[in-house]
């Protein structure tokens, strides 16, 4: 599997925003979505298998990075992306503020 065909898989976008600047615990992740620990474990895995994570074991614990470096300009497209659903979810929630306080 290439990393187009592992990043559209929307749970592992999202898992690839969550340590993306921050390093995560594979429970830290797992808690961040309604699947089992199992579902989540299987996305980090191919992430994992194709690069696109580092992984750091600390003991019992596995701790997960995006590695930007890997993504090569799928990086850019990410931030891209994800920077465009934050201006909209600004905006939209700038124009609900609006509506529930005309001037």
């Amino acid at each position: 599997m290439d990393a187009v065909q592992v990043i559209a898989e929307p749970r592992r976008r999202e898992i690839l925003r969550l340590i993306w600047d921050d390093e995560l615990s594979a429970g830290d992740i797992a808690a961040r979505f309604e699947v089992t620990f199992g579902a989540v474990s299987q996305h980090l895995k191919v992430l994992r298998d194709t690069g696109l994570v580092t992984l750091r074991k600390d003991g019992t614990k596995r701790f997960y990075r995006a590695d930007r470096e890997a993504l090569g300009p799928l990086a850019d497209y990410l931030q891209a992306m994800w920077g465009t659903r934050l201006d909209t979810l600004a905006r939209l929630a700038e124009e609900a503020e609006r509506n529930e306080n005309p001037s």
